[in-house]
């Protein structure tokens, strides 16, 4: 089959691979036919490149077609038509019965004390081959496929792997009052989609959107969210006090951080990040374990931003153990911070009554490109350096 694999910092190729197979009585075998390109996948094409090895098959969105299935899963069937979650959960450990799948005491990583295996996602979760390929063995499978409609193109369903979820529970976590004001800073993907599904369950009477990319702030303006373009500001305290102004001098009752470690933060964050490159492997793996090499602009901003006794919602991606916070600060002002990726499973069946002709949610216009996998190369690049407008790229084998 093709793949879309790992061969170092800054560069993907598609590669023919084996097929892969079912290996135990709780797998299945999915034929791929849409597969996302997320924020997180830039993290390995740069950040996090010490825990990657040559080779590794990238990609956590997928969606396709049951081809197989062990004799231990029963809920799908070959021909099923199903979305892949991004973790990797058995369903009946206590942290999945406790809504927590990514912490899944089954796949739990206990080499390096992380969560449950990630498709596609480093050695730090498992090294699991990923889903931007034609095919994709699927562990677990007794609980983790969530079966879906045909006659809907992909759009409608593919992003109840990632985004919708991860945006969902960004909001859950936001804790925003009935009536209050929401900030989100990052307007990406995960951003955008917090910003609708606030308004769109009335958690919010304002939402305030906070990027630097042209084309994001043009599309939550037309989805009425206030937007607020770094570029116009020369200094964070200048931002901050911009939106204080706006609040009655308190701030948002919650801010959405969903940026993460793509921050656009200090210079000697992005050298130590890029010196990992070139280090020894294991030397590099613990630089960016250790050392701090997170760029903390946007949770910092966050920090500023919240009102006093306000809720941050953490749902970007950090990957190290990063600078030191302001913790003087947190507990001076009583915040509350909740964090975690985002357990799909437990937010699927809220999310589903939403994904309807009447599309509350704009999935089915979502994506702003669809290549084939073949041109996966570019897709990153292009998504990278945030060319033609790119903000969500799906492609298909």
């Amino acid at each position: 089959m093709r793949a879309v694999t790992w061969q170092g910092r800054h560069d993907v190729r598609v590669e023919t691979v084996p097929d892969p197979i079912i290996k135990e009585p709780t797998d299945a075998v999915v034929r791929i036919t849409t597969t996302g390109l997320c924020g997180s996948d830039l993290h390995l094409y740069e950040v996090l490149t010490p825990f990657m090895t040559p080779g590794d098959i990238l990609g956590h969105e997928p969606m396709g077609i049951v081809e197989e299935t062990g004799p231990e899963v029963t809920h799908i069937s070959p021909g099923d038509r199903v979305v892949v979650p991004f973790q990797i959960a058995c369903g009946h450990c206590w942290m999945c019965r406790s809504g927590l799948p990514t912490q899944c005491e089954t796949t739990q990583v206990a080499e390096h004390g992380t969560g449950a295996e990630l498709f596609g996602y480093t050695k730090l979760y498992g090294a699991v081959a990923g889903g931007q390929a034609e095919y994709l063995r699927v562990p677990q499978a007794q609980y983790g496929p969530i079966k879906v409609p045909e006659g809907v193109q992909d759009d409608r369903y593919v992003y109840l792997s990632d985004v919708l979820p991860t945006a969902w529970q960004a909001v859950e976590y936001a804790e925003i009052p009935r009536g209050g004001t929401l900030a989100v800073l990052g307007l990406g993907p995960i951003g955008i989609m917090a910003c609708r599904v606030a308004r769109v369950r009335g958690m919010a009477d304002r939402v305030i959107g906070v990027d630097l990319v042209p084309e994001r702030l043009r599309r939550a303006r037309a989805d009425g969210v206030e937007v607020h373009d770094l570029d116009d500001f020369s200094r964070q305290e200048d931002l901050v006090e911009a939106i204080l102004s706006t609040t009655g001098g308190r701030g948002p009752d919650a801010v959405i951080d969903a940026v993460g470690a793509e921050a656009h933060g200090s210079p000697l964050g992005r050298t130590a990040q890029r010196v990992t490159g070139f280090l020894p492997r294991d030397w590099a793996a613990k630089l960016t374990e250790k050392a701090g090499v997170d760029r903390l602009a946007a949770l910092r901003l966050a920090i500023a931003l919240v009102r006093r006794g306000g809720t941050i919602s953490l749902s970007g991606v950090y990957g190290g153990m990063a600078d030191p916070l302001p913790l003087m600060t947190m507990f001076d002002k009583q915040i509350q911070l909740r964090m975690g990726q985002a357990n799909v499973r437990r937010w699927a069946d809220d999310i589903f009554p939403l994904l309807t002709d009447d599309d509350p949610l704009g999935v089915d216009g979502f994506a702003t490109h669809r290549m084939p996998l073949e041109e996966a190369p570019r897709a990153y690049e292009m998504f990278q350096h945030k060319e033609d407008g790119a903000i969500k790229v799906l492609m298909r084998p």
